[in-house]
């Protein structure tokens, strides 16, 4: 009304993820950590900061897991996110509370963060469109250690159920920051991203080499890739190259990102909290025992766990050689039921073969050891729940990854799924 301009989101509602994101004097609680439930830092997150500038209204905090240490979403204070598309399932973690008030029509756009597939998973489960950029386009300002976000890749962005929303909240998010030493110094809007994947080399790993994936999810996203056939692109099945077993490298994961967890104890013991020693049933035995092998950790174990990291790299970047895009399918399950103690974990087996429960089953974290752009669209029903498919893209190219989405949307839209969710009862 006064005339002054208006930024991109000018009066759009969205949320931030109860994680590590702060608004000044808002309660932040870590995930649901007990001992948090009246910690209200004075500390603001880039997130809400570039979407305020943008004209954003940040109307509230999502629900994660303790610490985002798992794929499911679940805690002991607020309990498990449930799925919009059946209650009864979990949203998938750690950005659950986003993925599910997106898929919910709560709000177009929520945060979402992924150390290992958090804004994928939850997405996938969801039904909605989750993008994780390439690292580095959407700066972090961690502290206080500025190079923590690197190992694995850390990143922060939206989930939408347009692509075009995400590509907008992108294109707000992403830009230099004086504080990220790994920051890409290049700005684009990419909402004007190329149309169209003609000609095109699309490699589609149906397992990654090594994962089970239940049939249901298989069948789905096995037709689903095709409509990449049909927009004049080429689709081959691939072995990516992977060696080490899917048990080995979910185990790797959780001994990489360890450090930072006990990064987030030892800053509170320093600020007079002893989370560890005064609050230790605030946390599920699971990561408990993944913080203390952080605490036990050794140079000689982090730098063979890098090494490990590499090959994941270097066999993702072979297959980025010849092709433009890597697709698979985004977990290798359908979403799991809640369970009543705060402690819901994905499952102890698929197809028979033992997985591990925290992250084992999402198809996600591989691509946290390399950097490279992915996202998952919503792939269609099992069963009446969402599967998702997640395409990977060469590094820095997000412009080009957002049109293949794009092109996927427009030839199996998935807004129709939405009634299920409007459609519910209770």
């Amino acid at each position: 009304m006064s005339g002054a301009p208006l930024g991109p989101l000018h009066g759009v509602p969205v949320a931030i993820k109860d994680l590590f994101n702060f608004k000044p004097g808002w309660n932040a609680t870590g995930g649901g950590v007990r001992a948090l439930k009246n910690f209200a830092p004075d500390l603001s997150c880039l997130f809400a900061e570039r979407m305020e500038q943008a004209g954003a209204i940040v109307l509230g905090m999502t629900n994660s897991p303790t610490l985002g240490f798992r794929g499911t979403c679940d805690n002991y204070l607020f309990g498990p996110t449930r799925n919009p598309f059946d209650l009864t399932k979990n949203s998938g973690g750690s950005s659950g509370g986003s993925a599910a008030a997106v898929a919910d029509g709560m709000l177009t756009m929520a945060q979402g963060t992924d150390g290992g597939g958090s804004i994928r998973i939850p997405s996938s489960w969801c039904g909605v469109f989750g993008y994780k950029a390439s690292f580095g386009r959407v700066p972090s300002v961690m502290r206080p250690n500025a190079f923590a976000h690197d190992a694995p890749f850390l990143f922060d962005g939206a989930i939408t159920r347009t692509v075009e929303d995400a590509a907008l909240a992108l294109s707000v998010l992403a830009g230099p920051h004086p504080r990220d030493p790994y920051c890409l110094l290049d700005r684009a809007d990419f909402r004007a991203a190329p149309g169209g994947i003609e000609g095109k080399r699309i490699a589609y790993s149906p397992d990654l080499d090594v994962f089970p994936v239940d049939p249901r999810v298989s069948a789905v996203v096995g037709q689903a890739v095709r409509a990449f056939e049909e927009a004049g692109a080429h689709v081959e099945q691939v072995q990516v190259g992977i060696k080490r077993s899917q048990l080995e490298l979910a185990d790797m994961w959780c001994r990489l990102i360890s450090p930072l967890n006990v990064q987030f104890f030892e800053t509170f013991k320093r600020n007079g909290i002893d989370l560890l020693g005064d609050h230790r049933g605030d946390f599920p035995p699971e990561l408990l025992r993944w913080v203390d092998e952080g605490y036990a950790m050794t140079a000689r174990a982090w730098y063979e766990d890098q090494a490990m990291r590499s090959e994941i790299f270097d066999a993702i970047q072979d297959v980025m050689t010849d092709h433009d895009y890597l697709v698979t399918p985004t977990l290798a399950c359908l979403p799991v039921d809640n369970a009543d103690d705060g402690d819901t974990m994905g499952p102890a087996t698929i197809n028979g073969e033992a997985m591990n429960r925290l992250i084992g089953w999402c198809m996600t974290y591989p691509i946290n050891f390399t950097g490279h752009p992915a996202a998952t669209v919503p792939a269609g029903l099992a069963d009446g729940l969402p599967v998702g498919m997640q395409i990977v893209g060469r590094r820095g190219a997000d412009s080009d990854l957002l049109a293949a989405c794009a092109t996927f949307e427009r030839l199996r839209p998935w807004q129709d799924t939405y009634r299920i969710c409007q459609q519910r009862a209770g």
